[in-house]
């Protein structure tokens, strides 16, 4: 499955695919709507999504508080929310009216007994509250069957990632991760072309194996040619001399005729996550170390001998910087 794919349908790059509760985007059904925080979102570029919740007219308020503050943690501002019990309830009635709801209900392919939960923002925010979002309510209504696996590979992942802090590109991966042959006139136009805005649309040769939602392996096909490796550089901000001075003798090393290569690393804890099944990785290792670093089985970090520092060469100062 594609990256892109994975991330419009299931709001996640390592996508549970035991169960569907699928994202459906309610975007069309909401052309022309006039309440703020759909329309601000849209005309931003944003996105309106849901997922539909099984059974979920059963709802009480104090659950969809709680799945409010749920998806706070994710960054959405608010969740909306739409039940079809025996009557159509729904946070939104008095802003949009029945017709809009039942709009929206159809847009999400919701029937009689469920429940449409929403959010609007950004595409990120909506896909990493939606994402956990449905995986938590799987969890809570036990609709994750024991002792089934889905596992799939994720393809395509983006090239480059946009940092909003300083306002440039960097690598997803690492800067030797090929981009995708298709996508190579892309790369020359973005670079060399100036069409900076580009560089967010390509693809890379990486890939993640993933198993009910975690990712167990992940790695990519390095670049191989020169003439590649130099635009992804100058991508990235860096000049043609401070890729030679950085990297000359790797750049030196392609023109040799490097021949396509590519990697891949296994996480076995991750993979004995997905089998035992747990949700804590501490579960599955054999020295784990709480959130100070301390490893709580051979009462690590300890004193230090001063023999041993002294065979290092080192001395602990004593306040000050």
């Amino acid at each position: 499955m594609a990256y892109s794919e994975a991330m419009r349908r299931y709001g996640s790059d390592k996508p549970d695919l035991r169960f569907r509760m699928e994202l459906k985007d309610l975007s069309v059904a909401l052309e022309g709507t006039t309440f703020p925080p759909f329309a601000d979102a849209l005309s931003a570029g944003g996105e309106v999504k849901g997922v539909v919740a099984g059974g979920g007219a059963q709802l009480s308020r104090k659950q969809l508080d709680e799945l409010q503050e749920f998806v706070r943690r994710y960054g959405a501002g608010a969740l909306a929310w739409i039940k079809l019990g025996d009557e159509v309830s729904s946070s939104l009635l008095k802003a949009l009216g029945a017709e809009w709801i039942a709009r929206l209900a159809e847009a999400a392919g919701a029937g009689r007994g469920d429940a449409v939960l929403i959010v609007a923002g950004s595409a990120k925010v909506v896909a990493a509250s939606l994402g956990a979002l449905r995986v938590e309510i799987a969890r809570r209504e036990k609709l994750i069957p024991e002792n089934v696996f889905a596992p799939l590979w994720v393809t395509e992942f983006p090239m480059f990632e946009f940092n909003e802090g300083d306002g440039r590109y960097y690598a997803m991966h690492h800067p030797f991760t090929s981009p995708l042959d298709e996508d190579l006139p892309l790369l020359e136009r973005a670079v060399d072309g100036g069409e900076t805005d580009l560089l967010g649309s390509l693809r890379a040769k990486a890939y993640d194996a993933v198993i009910n939602g975690i990712e167990v392996a992940g790695g990519s096909i390095r670049i191989h040619r020169r003439d590649v490796q130099r635009v992804i550089f100058k991508a990235l901000g860096m000049s043609d001399e401070t890729a030679r001075e950085r990297f000359g003798f790797f750049l030196e090393a392609l023109e040799y005729g490097t021949p396509p290569h590519g990697g891949i690393a296994s996480g076995i804890e991750r993979l004995m996550m997905a089998l035992v099944p747990t949700d804590n990785i501490r579960d599955v290792m054999a020295f784990p170390k709480t959130a100070s670093a301390a490893d709580l089985m051979i009462e690590a970090p300890g004193e230090i001998d001063r023999q041993q520092l002294n065979e290092l060469r080192l001395k602990i100062a004593e306040g000050g910087d």
